[in-house]
């Protein structure tokens, strides 16, 4: 089949390295303009462009998927559909009706559950004991097309933003070729999606990230594994910004510090009731302590906490805002 590919980060790659594998018709692929990154803010390319360029793919890469001048050069390239796959920008009915097959998107969750930019992280923050991709075909709605193909799967205890983007990429491959197949098979039933069941998961800021010591100790785990890697959960030591990795829940119905303070008062929430050299930090909460394995503090790479401990970064009385 002839495909017009569209996407721009990592969870975009598996999905057109299966296309490209499976023979089909790669006639162009759409994805964001360079970008500055780095210190040296030098400009960088996608990694689907990357990618794209490296299969002799063309690519496009318009600062707004519309209009005429664009329509009529993806129109040219005859594609028989779209498949998007975390491309970046919502696209208007003339495009997405543009092939004959209209347009397909690889989803990470399963609709309607989780609609919006990101469902990988919500899924984590919100305690979802099941994720999975979806195929849905595009309409103007955010993702609110009728379904064509889903996978499920279980969100194990520990896992991380990272861990489930990574799995659902992967399933996110598998699912779209499985579809594109049974489209050409015309064996394919799209099934409408129950908006009443619609839940949302916009995407998540630096400042989203920023920890509140007040809540339990249940509650912050999940924020930290959902925002690990991006955009990694923090706080401020000292006033300098500390990103937090690797929790592990410490008597969670306890109230804040009597895990370890003996005959001491109660710590507040955000106190370092531990600076160990082997096992880490341990900070109170508003319920139950959170030990943390690994950190990240201004300007330094990851480093496990306990290393953090021995370099005298940090002591037992020492508070995060």
């Amino acid at each position: 089949m002839k495909v017009l590919f569209w996407g721009t980060p990592d969870f975009a790659l598996p999905t057109l390295r299966a296309l490209w594998e499976e023979g089909h018709e790669i006639v162009g692929v759409v994805t964001q303009p360079d970008k500055p990154a780095g210190r040296g803010r030098a400009m960088r390319a996608s990694p689907v462009k990357r990618e794209a360029q490296s299969i002799g793919a063309r690519v496009l890469q318009p600062e707004r998927p519309r209009g005429v001048d664009f329509l009529a050069e993806i129109g040219s390239l005859e594609p028989q559909i779209s498949v998007v796959a975390a491309y970046g920008h919502i696209l208007v009915d003339d495009v997405l009706s543009l092939p004959p097959h209209g347009s397909v998107n690889v989803h990470a969750s399963l609709l309607p559950e989780l609609r919006g930019a990101a469902p990988v992280n919500w899924a984590i923050i919100r305690g979802h004991q099941r994720s999975g991709v979806t195929v849905m075909r595009m309409v103007r709605e955010l993702d609110a097309g009728p379904v064509l193909y889903q996978i499920p799967i279980d969100i194990l205890p520990g896992m991380t933003a990272g861990d489930l983007f990574s799995i659902t990429a992967e399933l996110g491959a598998e699912a779209l070729i499985e579809a594109l197949a049974l489209l050409e098979a015309g064996a394919l039933e799209a099934h409408e999606q129950d908006d009443g069941r619609a839940t949302y998961a916009p995407k998540l800021s630096r400042d989203d990230a920023r920890l509140d010591w007040n809540m339990t100790a249940a509650e912050i785990d999940p924020w930290v594994r959902g925002c690990d890697p991006w955009p990694a959960a923090w706080s401020t030591l000292d006033g300098n910004t500390v990103q937090l990795f690797e929790p592990l829940i410490e008597d969670p119905d306890g109230e804040p510090g009597s895990q370890t303070r003996g005959t001491s008062p109660a710590a507040t929430p955000g106190e370092i009731l531990e600076a160990d050299p082997r096992s880490g930090i341990l900070v109170a909460t508003g319920r139950g302590a959170l030990r943390l394995g690994v950190v990240k503090p201004a300007g330094r790479a990851r480093m496990s906490a306990a290393a953090w401990v021995r370099g005298r970064g940090v002591a037992v009385g020492q508070h995060f805002d």
